[in-house]
């Protein structure tokens, strides 16, 4: 007799469903167990308001996290950077993954880089970070471009370029990636021109805490580096009071010595959305070994970031 399959609550996205199918596979190899995809629509898959208007990203997984509690999916994925950095006390992160490809790119029209865009060029994102590190970038170059808010997913936002509403698009490399579509970016863009949203390009598996067994199989897929990298950089976010719509890129990433990792670098920004005003810091230091080193790598950035004003760039406070 087969074993019962498990439940695996996702969005109904393309991306979701692609990035969820690929946990399922996974977890089906170390659980020996079938897997089912269970679509949830959210909050945020059906508002058409921009994020910081319902309440940042947090809405993409309140539903997700209902059907958990109620028990009517066994785990969820989420994206990383969706969820509240807040630990959910019936909740459990069983497993980030191996990160996948953390940089932003753009989509732009003729096979545009960032470094070739025009005067003028409108560029849509609903991000206030890349918004914030995009009017930076440009200002420190003399350039004047638009920003354009938008929403929707990513055939949505890249039909915003094929049909000249729109000179690029800023999208995440790790979500192009997952829905077969990498090809289509025309630049990727450094760490030193955007950092990311903390937690860009991992995933969440989550599952009730009431359930160990389930709890330690999937643990067989976590990365223990992606998971302290994403710790550090969480942290940071936590400790700026930042909400996922706030204005705030982060990375860590390991610095190593042709097989051997010496030293983990975390690097943080908080900006306002017009680029004005920035507040980017970087602090380098042993690879974390703990949950709670991680923890106070961020936190102490944080608190730097803080003195040099970043409380005043991130519009609303998230309480």
């Amino acid at each position: 007799m087969t074993e019962k399959a498990l439940r695996l609550g996702t969005r109904r996205s393309k991306l979701a469903m692609a990035q969820s199918g690929q946990v399922a596979d996974a977890v089906s190899q170390v659980t020996g167990r079938p897997v089912e995809l269970v679509e949830i629509t959210t909050y945020g898959d059906t508002s058409r308001e921009h994020l910081a208007q319902i309440g940042g990203t947090g809405v993409f997984v309140a539903a997700l996290r209902e059907a958990l509690l109620r028990g009517e999916v066994d785990f969820a994925v989420h994206s990383l950077k969706d969820i509240p950095t807040a630990q959910h006390p019936g909740l459990v992160l069983a497993a980030v993954p191996v990160r996948e490809d953390f940089r932003d790119v753009i989509v732009a029209r003729g096979a545009t880089k960032l470094t070739d865009l025009p005067d003028g060029a409108r560029i849509g994102t609903g991000a206030p970070r890349r918004m914030a590190q995009l009017n930076a970038y440009a200002r420190a170059r003399g350039l004047d471009i638009e920003t354009v808010p938008i929403r929707g997913n990513v055939d949505t936002r890249i039909a915003f370029v094929e049909r000249g509403e729109l000179d690029a698009v800023v999208l995440a490399a790790a979500g192009l990636n997952r829905v077969g579509r990498i090809d289509e970016a025309t630049d990727f863009l450094s760490p030193d021109v955007m950092l990311p949203a903390p937690g860009q390009g991992a995933l969440a598996v989550e599952a009730p805490a009431n359930d160990p067994d389930l709890v330690a199989a999937l643990a067989e897929l976590d990365d223990p580096f992606t998971r302290i990298a994403v710790t550090a950089e969480r942290s940071l976010l936590a400790a700026l009071e930042a909400g996922c719509s706030a204005p705030v890129g982060a990375l860590a990433d390991l610095l190593a010595e042709g097989q051997v990792v010496k030293e983990m670098r975390l690097r943080g920004v908080v900006g306002s959305t017009d680029g004005a005003t920035m507040v980017q810091l970087s602090t380098t230091g042993p690879v974390p070994e703990t949950h709670e080193q991680a923890l106070a790598l961020g936190r102490d950035l944080a608190t730097e970031m803080l003195a040099q004003g970043a409380a005043g760039l991130m519009g609303e406070r998230a309480h």
